[in-house]
């Protein structure tokens, strides 16, 4: 426990805003190394796999991140002094996630030289606040092959067994310039809402059983240049929240298949995760007296093509907020948890 706090204290007073985790990089690293363990690095990512590594034994995932998004101007203290009051630990990147991170590191550093019915690798990333291709992206192809993971974040240790994925839409509307006091041209305005009202009622045929229907809504709209010509382009903004259901490619496909708008995805990356709840991770964490439930927000998670749970100390709500916080006992308690979940795990093998 005490090691774990002085870790994250030392992670806090780095800045490590996403792109820019150099410092808290080494800092994990150079702890890591100390403890004996052989630590590895790629850009800004920190791993290691356990001592006792069997190439035909399953392979378990512990992830957390060190990266921070950057401090909100209405903070009260300093974002980078970590400042303990009572059980309170303040700083940036306290809750989201440096808790889950030296706290995933604690259980890994107690397992490190156990011999367990499947490996371990440990992999503190980068990069995730803003889905960077240096950060998860990069590292899951080096660490080969991987059966299951736990994600650390901030869930007050209940299991996230979902989490929607994410597509952004920009989209044109094309028509043609005219006058408007004589009936002139094609009115892209009309096409564009013409094709959002289309979306918002549609919903395709398949629905995820977890993560419920796809939600499309339209966030964004620019159109016209003055009153009295008719627009001939209209551009509009869709966030689309996936799901399981349909890919994040497929999704864009069925969107085109209902408006006439021009559409282009900005990036396909954040999908969908669900894990079956009859899954031995999902099992273990019930357990132990988590519940489940699907996140509203998105994680390294979303690049995982492996079954895996989003669970750890803090509490979502304190993320990206001013004067970020964990409480110390939340950290003990996170240990714990992962500590019992792993012993728990290897005796239903």
């Amino acid at each position: 426990m005490e090691q774990a706090v002085a870790l994250l204290k030392k992670l806090i007073a780095v800045p490590s805003v996403s792109r820019d985790e150099a410092g808290t990089a080494t800092v994990i690293y150079d702890h890591l190394r100390e403890a004996g363990i052989d630590a590895q690095r790629l850009h800004n990512n920190v791993y290691a796999r356990s001592a006792n590594w069997d190439d035909d034994k399953p392979v378990l995932l512990l992830n957390s991140h060190h990266d921070t998004v950057k401090p909100a101007a209405s903070w009260t203290r300093d974002p980078f002094a970590p400042t303990i009051k009572g059980d309170c630990l303040y700083g940036l990147g306290s809750n989201d996630a440096g808790a889950s991170a030296v706290s995933l590191i604690a259980a890994f550093k107690h397992f490190y030289n156990k011999e367990l019915p499947f490996n371990i690798i440990l992999a503190i990333s980068a990069e995730e606040e803003v889905t960077g291709e240096h950060g998860i992206r990069a590292l899951l192809p080096a660490l080969g092959r991987i059966d299951m993971a736990l994600v650390g974040e901030p869930t007050q240790l209940q299991a996230a067994v979902g989490e929607r994925g994410l597509v952004v839409l920009d989209c044109v509307a094309r028509g043609r310039r005219g006058h408007a006091a004589r009936n002139e041209g094609i009115n892209a305005l009309y096409i564009a809402m013409d094709d959002i009202n289309a979306m918002r009622s549609y919903q395709p045929e398949k629905v995820s059983q977890l993560l419920g229907p796809i939600k499309f809504t339209t966030t964004m709209i620019e159109c016209g240049t003055q009153h009295n010509v008719v627009p001939d382009e209209c551009r509009w903004v869709m966030d689309i929240r996936t799901t399981d259901a349909y890919t994040n490619e497929e999704t864009i496909e069925l969107v085109r298949s209902v408006v006439k708008s021009d559409i282009k995805e900005r990036s396909t990356r954040i999908r969908a995760s669900a894990i079956d709840k009859s899954h031995r991770l999902v099992l273990t964490a019930v357990a132990l007296g988590s519940d489940t439930f699907v996140s509203p927000t998105t994680s390294d998670m979303s690049q995982m093509a492996f079954p895996s749970l989003k669970i750890g100390p803090g509490d979502s709500a304190r993320s990206h907020t001013a004067d970020e916080y964990i409480l110390l006992s939340e950290i003990e308690q996170g240990i714990d948890f992962y500590k019992n979940f792993i012993a728990r795990l290897a005796e239903k093998y």
